[in-house]
């Protein structure tokens, strides 16, 4: 074998395969960016494709301190679990965290967030129902740090309880357990 040969195959080898599930959710995604999904269509994405995007797609956004993501869908809800630690995700992004905070955010947890989704007529919203960490609901004062110190920071764009404006021709998305649905506008 020649030495090029043998240093393709050796790259192939530690190279992850590549997760089908993963790659039909991106190629959906990548035709509703690129408008390319024709108009009054349904693009589907059932639970098994929303994980694999998620398993993949996480480490990327967030590169320490999450891991082990899942989803769960209901009827217009969606849970989302993961394994985290707010403080590595807070180191990760450059951000310094006082040693008083630090001691109380430290060590690995595992995280459970509750949405509900309404939507339709080219908007949505999506309601923030529960928040668990260490099966310790979350309210108040500390949901409030909680998603201006780790979720906002990620997404500062992002609308939590009010209503926006949907991108890309989509018209609603609907959540049910056996799939999230979206529906492209109509011409």
């Amino acid at each position: 074998m020649s030495e090029r040969r043998l240093i393709l195959f050796a790259l192939a080898l530690a190279l992850p395969a590549a997760d089908p599930l993963y790659e039909s959710a991106r190629a959906k995604l990548d035709r509703i960016e690129a408008r390319k999904a024709k108009p009054g269509s349904v693009i589907v994405f059932p639970p098994a494709e929303i994980n694999a995007w998620a398993r993949v797609r996480v480490p990327e956004i967030v590169p320490e301190g999450i891991r082990d993501p899942r989803v769960e869908l209901g009827v217009d809800a969606g849970t989302g679990y993961a394994l985290v630690d707010f403080l590595k995700m807070r180191h990760a992004k450059g951000y310094e965290t006082n040693w008083f905070v630090a001691k109380l955010i430290q060590g690995e947890r595992p995280l459970k967030v509750s949405v509900r989704v309404t939507s339709g007529g080219g908007r949505c919203t999506v309601y923030l129902t529960r928040v668990e960490i260490s099966n310790v609901a979350a309210t108040g004062s500390v949901l409030d740090f909680l998603i201006k110190t780790f979720f906002l920071p990620l997404y500062p764009d992002a609308k939590i309880n009010e209503p926006f404006d949907l991108d890309y021709d989509i018209d609603r998305i609907d959540v049910r357990p056996a799939a999230v649905r979206v529906t492209m506008k109509k011409k």
